[in-house]
């Protein structure tokens, strides 16, 4: 799984609006608080306002603010937001990817993926990522041995 600069900045703007929810937070601030480009942060608030996941106020103390609770938003969601499939092989999301021959089962493997992608990423709420108390599952899956040796 690789995740872009784009996913891991929306995802860290929306941690940081999850801490402050429900108050609204400028792009300035947000972009400051994550030391991220202002005028990236605008362009991912502007894709997290789309999907319905941040809305924006104007004035004085104008800013975005997340649209639910950070309980009810999950990382997955945000990644999906900016970046689309959490999963794709060669473009086409696994169910679409057809093998013949020794290849034919590797659609299933794909699938398999993704499942597990999602196990972790749809699990997690802002405000889990957030606070660091994690599902036990995602806990357990990072005290597994080797799992922060890099292969």
């Amino acid at each position: 799984m690789q995740v872009s600069a784009r996913g891991e900045y929306a995802v860290r703007i929306a941690v940081t609006l999850a801490t402050d929810h429900p108050r609204t937070i400028s792009a300035n601030a947000l972009a400051s608080a994550q030391r991220l480009p202002r005028k990236f942060a605008e362009v991912i608030l502007g894709d997290l306002r789309r999907a319905g996941l941040v809305e924006s106020a104007r004035g004085v103390e104008g800013g975005y603010r997340l649209v639910r609770e950070p309980g009810r938003i999950s990382v997955g969601e945000v990644l999906r937001a900016v970046d689309g499939p959490l999963s794709e092989v060669r473009g086409r999301r696994p169910e679409e990817t057809s093998y013949e021959g020794a290849a034919v089962n590797l659609p299933r493997l794909w699938v398999a993926a993704r499942a597990a992608v999602r196990s972790v990423l749809d699990e997690v709420s802002l405000d889990q990522a957030a606070s660091g108390e994690f599902p036990v599952r995602v806990a357990e899956l990072t005290a597994e041995e080797g799992a922060w040796v890099p292969r």
